[in-house]
């Protein structure tokens, strides 16, 4: 696969896809006689795995670590292991942020919702989630 190719299929630039390579995000590449890259599954893999990692927020520095204890084989199970831990501590501690954001959100809106109805904005210091705060103007921040 060029490419080209594995930039259209994983919506990624190929200048990513060079650095990936570059820093030891992905291996090195297989090339054709005439210097093209020509990407394997196995390679497509790699690309698919520092994707996610990305994704999920992983530092470029931690997927290459990753990879080099791929590389270095069986051996390095507890280590991957260890290392993709830090990474699920780490989302789920995004994802609770993102959680508590989203119930403020979702309060303000049900505020609005009520003010609209009843023509009157009334912040429910009881109802509010933690971390809502009133502004100077009165408005729930």
């Amino acid at each position: 696969m060029t490419i080209r190719e594995v930039c259209d299929k994983y919506h990624i630039s190929p200048d990513t896809l060079r650095y990936y390579e570059r820093v030891g995000v992905i291996p090195a590449v297989n090339r054709t006689k005439s210097g093209i890259r020509d990407y394997t599954t196995q390679d497509l893999g790699c690309v698919e795995n520092a994707i996610c990692m990305r994704n999920a927020g992983v530092p470029v520095e931690m997927v290459v670590q990753y990879m080099k204890l791929c590389q270095q084989g069986d051996s390095t199970f507890a280590a991957r292991r260890d290392l993709l831990k830090g990474v699920r501590s780490e989302l789920l501690k995004q994802i609770e942020k993102c959680q508590q954001e989203l119930k403020r959100l979702e309060y303000k809106i049900g505020r609005y919702e009520t003010a609209i109805e009843t023509g009157e904005l009334v912040w429910d210091n009881a109802a509010e989630p933690p971390g809502c705060q009133q502004s100077d103007s009165g408005e729930k921040i």
